[in-house]
């Protein structure tokens, strides 16, 4: 097996970022939440970790992660069509921009807070 990290990110609710990550293309790749109280999501060799912290402020968490993918703006067009803004928990989508990183790059942050940031090499790079 190759050397690899996964993000273990705080859930206010399993279900419903299960829910969430479901309408995204993620698939559970564990037990029923109920089960282990975690969660475990994966979308082809993106795979994403949730420890139940109900306690968590939506507004305030420091939890984020970087995701590499072949194609920021398609996955972002995707994904546009799912993520509605929510003013509750700060849930959205920020449009994909160049970085001066050499990075074509999107936001996403989910219910829970966590600022999931997604990227490809830049055909400018």
């Amino acid at each position: 097996m190759s050397e690899r990290a996964v993000p273990i990110l705080p859930s206010r609710d399993l279900e419903q970022t299960l829910e969430f990550y479901a309408s995204l293309g993620f698939e559970n790749r564990g037990a029923a939440p109920d089960e282990w109280d975690y969660l475990i999501v994966g979308r082809g060799g993106i795979e994403l970790h949730f420890v139940r912290d109900e306690d968590v402020d939506p507004l305030a968490t420091a939890g984020t992660c970087y995701l590499f993918v072949d194609n920021a703006d398609e996955l972002f067009r995707a994904w546009s069509d799912v993520v509605v803004d929510d003013l509750e928990t700060g849930s959205r989508l920020i449009p994909p921009s160049d970085t001066e990183y050499g990075m074509r790059e999107f936001a996403l942050v989910d219910r829970s807070g966590n600022l999931v940031r997604v990227g490809t090499v830049s055909a400018t790079a």
